[in-house]
């Protein structure tokens, strides 16, 4: 995959509005390198970035095997323009392969603004992490 050099990373790289980060200094060593995250939070991040730029085979190939959808992850068809993200909090469990990332990913659908507010579950196997599921506060079990 080939991006503009100037292309600022989706994922607005530690949450500082007013520190910008390029997208080849941030998610893309993940997303497009192949380079592999050390941390549950960088993953989820650079899967953020990956929605953003529609790029299929990442979002599947770090989606944990066990839960990962048949069909494909991005909706072509959905004009989903997404605005930001914002990691509330990174909890890694005591015996460091599982972790929780609680965000809110901002977008717009037809100019009319909404959010997406997840609290994701991320596995490690094998130094390697991959999303498992999400959760969505305030949402009623059935």
């Amino acid at each position: 995959m080939s991006y503009p050099k100037k292309l600022l990373c989706p994922c607005g790289g530690n949450n500082h509005p007013k520190q910008q980060t390029l997208f080849a200094q941030c998610c893309a060593r993940f997303v497009v390198d192949a380079a592999l995250p050390q941390q549950a939070v960088e993953l989820m991040r650079s899967r953020y970035s990956a929605y953003v730029l529609g790029i299929e085979d990442y979002l599947q190939s770090t989606w944990h095997p066990s839960t990962r959808p048949a069909s494909p992850i991005i909706d072509q068809q959905e004009a989903i323009k997404w605005i930001k993200l914002v990691v509330l909090r990174h909890q890694q469990s005591d015996n460091r392969d599982n972790a929780t990332v609680e965000f809110i990913a901002h977008y717009k659908i037809q100019g009319r603004a909404h959010e997406l507010h997840e609290i994701s579950r991320f596995v490690r196997e094998n130094d390697r992490w991959f999303y498992l599921n999400g959760t969505f506060p305030g949402e009623q079990s059935t």
